[in-house]
């Protein structure tokens, strides 16, 4: 199984400068502990940030971007692979079967979604990769809270709700995520999520 990490991040930069610091320090640990990057391919806001300092630090970069996203995210042109597919599923897809991890950077709606799809896939069983949230002052905070509150009201069991993990520093989330492993074989199709 492949090394590389899907990392999902905004296409903007956000209101806070801790933001853009934190994308950059992911991408350098992510670099240093051997881990390919894999992400949504463009070259500005979080999302380029990202690509850049993996690419500075010397790890392969692979993004994944819709063709109708190419000129409005800026594909970036400098990345290890880019892969232009057709729709946002094709993306996501992509993505989670080029990878053995996901990492949610603050983001928008995008973002979010991206997040959600991927953590009900592991929910449903049709993955069991690791995901987890890297928490930037606090910006994940009122999802953590909507989760427990899923948990507390029945809709989410204690176990499901332990599948999303979160940290709020760079190496600790990664090595974190190094101690996950998929704990069973991939399932007929996986592949070709």
């Amino acid at each position: 199984m492949s090394n590389d990490i899907c990392v999902f991040a905004g296409s903007r930069l956000g209101t806070r400068e801790d933001y853009a610091a934190a994308t950059i320090e992911l991408g350098r640990v992510l670099a240093r502990r051997g881990h390919g990057i894999v992400y949504g391919g463009g070259r500005i806001g979080l999302m380029g940030l990202l690509a850049d300092a993996g690419l500075e630090h010397g790890t392969r970069v692979t993004g994944v971007i819709p063709r109708a996203l190419a000129s409005r995210e800026i594909a970036h042109a400098g990345l290890s692979e880019l892969f232009v597919v057709g729709t946002m599923h094709e993306r996501k897809a992509k993505m989670a079967a080029l990878s053995r991890a996901f990492i949610a950077l603050p983001g928008g709606y995008g973002t979010l979604e991206e997040l959600a799809e991927v953590v009900t896939w592991v929910q449903l069983g049709i993955h069991q990769k690791p995901l987890a949230l890297l928490d930037v002052s606090g910006f994940w905070q009122p999802y953590l809270a909507l989760l427990d509150h899923f948990a507390r009201e029945g809709f989410v069991d204690a176990e499901e709700r332990k599948l999303v993990i979160h940290d709020t520093d760079p190496e600790r989330l990664v090595d974190r995520l190094a101690q996950l492993s998929v704990s069973r074989p991939p399932i007929a199709g996986e592949a070709d999520l």
